[in-house]
């Protein structure tokens, strides 16, 4: 039985000369020496295989990355005497990605390429919407002929689950917003004597901003997830594909349902974030200013006219179209794993609430355009 030979390696000059068996199972000896730089005086490094027993994917891998290095350094670097095997092992590690793994320095791209890139995505990603909210359009218009066709057990159960599921979180936070604020103001208030003006300050802010900005938010992160990740997960296990098969449009019976839900879910969810909100402002009012309640409810009745109300409860329809639409376009867009479900549900939440802020801010600036 032959010895076996370990790999060991001899720089002479401008030549390093391999010798013995560079398999994956003998390279710890040399590893360690190779990953210190090596003093090449010439600027041109000729690497002799001639004498290399065996050559297997470690070992190609171990000279590639050497390679690699050599050239960082500024030399030249040339293969020779490798066998038609060996040369062809090397070749398919050095198309591979940098042999050195994670600690390979790679210049990052120029920040005007990033930027073109990721302007690029979002457009087309713009453009995805879009044709999803048109497809939506047009077979909603398909369905309201045919009033069966729109699910009313499947829309009740979504007004369930998205709106009356939805009442002790949304009530809870109207509360402590409409208390922060008049425990805020109060202060400020009571130094200059105005303060049944409490109530024009928490009845206004609450119904025509503050409600409806806050319950589309919370309805996002609560509603608009669970449409992405149910959805996702139907995509993930093909019953979407299932269903196309079957010769039903995935739109009429997972996304109609949905959105005209939620059209009719969050406007009275906002009703009720309105509610509690100023009895917040009114409770704090009472014990922080002494203001009874019938005083209160009077300026309020004063201060806060039917349009402020119905500012409000317009902006909800069209919040409740948003996260609705984005929540199940993210949801189709999952592909095949449980990590995609997660990132998509994660990016179903920020852009909803991202375009219900826009949306918001050109809706106020259009209602005060308007003199409403």
């Amino acid at each position: 039985m032959s010895a076996i030979v370990l790999p060991e390696f001899e720089l002479d000059d401008s030549t390093l000369r391999l010798r013995g068996r560079w398999t994956v199972d003998l390279l710890e000896s040399v590893d360690k020496h190779l990953r210190r730089p090596i003093a090449v005086p010439a600027d041109t490094l000729v690497i002799d295989l001639s004498d290399v027993e065996r050559l297997d994917a470690g070992g190609a891998w171990l000279v590639q990355r050497l390679v690699s290095d050599l050239k960082e350094m500024g030399k030249a670097v040339e293969i020779k005497s490798a066998n038609p095997e060996s040369a062809a092992l090397l070749s398919l590690i050095a198309k591979q990605r940098d042999p050195r793994g994670c600690s390979g320095r790679r210049e990052p791209p120029p920040f005007l390429e990033t930027l073109g890139r990721r302007s690029v995505q979002t457009l087309h990603t713009a453009y995805e919407f879009l044709s999803f909210l048109g497809e939506s359009a047009l077979t909603s218009l398909h369905a309201l002929p045919i009033p069966r066709r729109l699910r009313p057990r499947m829309i009740l159960k979504t007004i369930e689950q998205a709106g009356v599921a939805a009442l002790p979180i949304v009530g809870l936070l109207s509360f402590l917003i409409g208390v922060v604020i008049s425990y805020q103001s109060a202060v400020f208030l009571r130094q200059y004597g105005a303060n049944y003006f409490l109530a024009n300050l928490v009845g206004i802010s609450m119904a025509r901003e503050l409600a409806p900005l806050l319950t589309a938010i919370i309805v996002a992160g609560r509603t608009g997830s669970a449409f992405t990740a149910q959805i996702g997960t139907m995509m993930v296990t093909e019953e979407i594909d299932a269903l196309r098969t079957m010769g039903i449009r995935p739109i009429e019976i997972l996304v109609l349902p949905k959105v005209l839900g939620l059209i009719i879910a969050l406007p009275l969810l906002t009703l009720f974030a309105d509610i509690l909100g100023i009895f917040g402002g009114a409770l704090i009012g009472k014990l922080v200013l002494g203001i009874n309640l019938s005083s209160f409810l009077e300026q309020l009745a004063q201060a806060l006219n039917v349009s402020s109300y119905l500012v409000g409860l317009a902006k909800a329809p069209i919040f409740a179209l948003v996260i609705a639409t984005v929540g199940c376009y993210q949801g189709f867009k999952v592909q095949g794993s449980a990590e995609s479900v997660g990132l998509r549900t994660t990016q179903s939440v920020v852009q909803s609430i991202f375009i219900v802020i826009v949306a918001d801010a050109a809706l106020s600036i259009l209602f005060n355009w308007l003199g409403i």
